[in-house]
């Protein structure tokens, strides 16, 4: 019987800590697969207008910037999530020629959206795959089976942004997370950086060009699963590594 992990995150201070691809997998550069192509052109083209409508009128504040110095991608952004926009919000965030540029996305399958009208088109549909986003295939309780998309983007060099709640706040605080992020990040060996999106909960386009909206990013201090760890963690302990990577997000 597998024992409980009692060990924490470890808070990383060093670059030196963060995740490095063996000398195969930096071989695959972004360039050579082609599904990386179309995210860095569509994030690409769209990270000026959103920049220019945020900063204005959403009056966009950034923090934490110091804390992405020194790490390289493939980097775990783990996201709160009060709002069907904060995919856009992580790169906007970022700088132009990030090195972490395209960033890929965990959603629902197609089939979910099917009653959702016009978000099916959107949210399961072309644009969200081109966009970087793929699938979570749910109800399969194996990890490696459903998050098979995201093990592969990472493995080749993609940073991952992860909404580990799965599914907007309804009242604003953050929910329980599942266990995925912790999965990912104890298989791949990526860092994750925790992320707090605050001032966008159940605001409307009124509120952005009124200027009532002041959205702030603000980006944690990196973590890892600390070294050392001879038994595998069991599907409960995921989800405790996962809840705790959401209580830093919580505290910043």
């Amino acid at each position: 019987m597998k024992n409980k992990q009692t060990q924490h995150l470890e808070i990383i201070n060093l670059p030196s800590a963060c995740y490095n691809p063996s000398h195969e997998q930096r071989l695959l550069t972004p360039m050579k697969k082609w599904y990386f192509i179309s995210p860095l052109i569509l994030q690409k083209l769209i990270w000026i207008p959103t920049n220019i409508i945020l900063r204005f009128f959403g009056r966009l504040e950034i923090r934490g910037m110091e804390n992405l110095k020194g790490l390289d991608s493939p980097v775990i952004f783990a996201c709160n999530h009060t709002s069907e926009l904060d995919p856009f919000f992580v790169p906007a965030s970022l700088p132009f020629f990030s090195s972490f540029s395209p960033i890929f996305y965990t959603s629902r399958e197609s089939k979910f959206y099917v009653n959702s009208g016009w978000r099916k088109h959107f949210y399961g549909g072309t644009f969200f795959k081109a966009w970087g986003s793929y699938p979570v295939h749910v109800g399969l309780h194996d990890y490696e089976k459903s998050l098979a998309h995201h093990l592969e983007l990472i493995r080749h060099g993609g940073s991952l942004c992860i909404f580990p709640e799965g599914r907007t706040t309804h009242d604003g605080n953050i929910q329980p997370a599942k266990g995925g992020v912790a999965y990912l990040a104890y298989t791949t060996g990526a860092v994750i950086v925790p992320v707090r999106i605050g001032g966008v909960f159940r605001f409307s386009a009124k509120d952005l060009f009124m200027r009532r909206c002041h959205l702030s990013i603000t980006y944690g201090k990196p973590m890892r699963f600390p070294s050392g760890l001879n038994i595998e963690p069991a599907l409960d302990d995921f989800k405790t590594y996962a809840n705790e990577i959401m209580g830093e997000v919580g505290k910043l």
